[in-house]
């Protein structure tokens, strides 16, 4: 059965531990999601934000700094003033001068992301309190995009319940929070960089279904030739990847359903990484098959970024938070 990313990560003999940046520090369910974390030995963390409300919230759940739990406040650390001159070359086109610097490097979410680029922290999470839209622009502008990735695209793990039928399976599902209509060069990055996600954080080898309304010609549109362009895309660029489309959902989910609409196909009936055309599939299927499917959803986590830093729902509770730092330090430890 398909290990969680904190059971997963727990398995591994890690000489020592990453650490990571928590850029809502005096929030409730970070404090309690980073404190198990820490516990658990799944990672260092640091908590960002006004001094007096994390040491607050930390007394309140009966913890301190020390021992694998710190704190950094913007406007007193002696990080600060290095950050903002970091900060200044980075955005100096786009007219950012030391005022402006310092006045974003205050930022929680811009300084944990700093602390991530400058090494103090090997990845950081956000999104408890801040938007998507936030978290993800604090990443591109202080960490960036990777050298090799087209895109910056997220995606939700998704984890049957106990009592889900016997072709349930773990999947990724992408892209579920971020890019709204890919094009179809788009569209097969999201598709290799998911594919990546699912042996770093599934531990299994990665079976990708293009979705569409469409299955092997059965329909006829533009949005199906997307999908179809987008898999040549992917093929002709990662010829070793295990994938296939263009596929409804029960065609690459259902095995019975496979060998009736897509018969020959190496994937279909067993695909566990699934990608929609565009945001509008994705995030309602990701909520469907958590809803009325009871699968369990952890995400959105980011991809693409030349450093780990993730998102969190901002329904999220404590468990989300320690999940999301396993994720971020597997992630972490995926890195060359």
């Amino acid at each position: 059965m398909t290990r969680t990313p904190s059971e997963l990560l727990l398995s591994q003999a890690l000489a020592t531990r990453c650490k990571i940046a928590l850029s809502e520090g005096s929030d409730p369910r970070i404090v309690a999601g980073a404190l198990a974390a820490q516990r658990q030995g799944l990672a260092d963390v640091i908590l960002v934000g006004d001094a007096a409300a994390v040491r607050q919230e930390l007394k309140a759940q009966g913890a301190a700094e020390g021992d694998g739990v710190s704190v950094e406040d913007p406007a007193t650390s002696p990080l600060t003033d290095g950050f903002s001159a970091v900060f200044e070359d980075l955005r100096r086109h786009k007219g950012v001068d030391a005022e402006a610097a310092r006045k974003a490097v205050l930022s929680p979410l811009v300084f944990a992301a700093m602390l991530v680029r400058e090494g103090h922290a090997d990845g950081t999470v956000g999104g408890a309190v801040a938007t998507t839209s936030d978290v993800v622009r604090a990443a591109l502008q202080v960490i960036g995009k990777a050298p090799d990735a087209a895109l910056v695209s997220s995606f939700f793990l998704m984890y049957p319940p106990t009592n889900a039928t016997p072709h349930a399976r773990a999947m990724v599902y992408s892209d579920s929070g971020l890019v709204i209509d890919p094009n179809p060069i788009e569209l097969a990055s999201i598709a290799a960089a998911s594919a990546r996600s699912c042996r770093t954080l599934l531990r299994e080898d990665p079976k990708v279904a293009m979705l569409s309304f469409s299955t092997k010609g059965s329909a006829r549109h533009p949005r199906v030739s997307k999908v179809t362009e987008a898999l040549d895309h992917l093929r002709a660029e990662h010829p070793d990847l295990d994938a296939d489309g263009e596929l409804q959902f029960d065609a690459a989910f259902v095995p019975s359903v496979a060998a009736t609409k897509a018969p020959g196909s190496t994937i279909a009936g067993q695909a566990n990484v699934m990608i929609f055309p565009d945001l509008d599939a994705g995030n309602i299927g990701y909520k469907m098959t958590q809803r009325l499917g009871g699968y369990s959803a952890i995400g959105p986590v980011l991809q693409g970024l030349a450093k780990p830093a993730n998102d969190l729902s901002r329904g999220c509770v404590a468990e989300d938070v320690t999940q999301m730092i396993a994720v971020t330090v597997l992630q972490a430890l995926d890195r060359p």
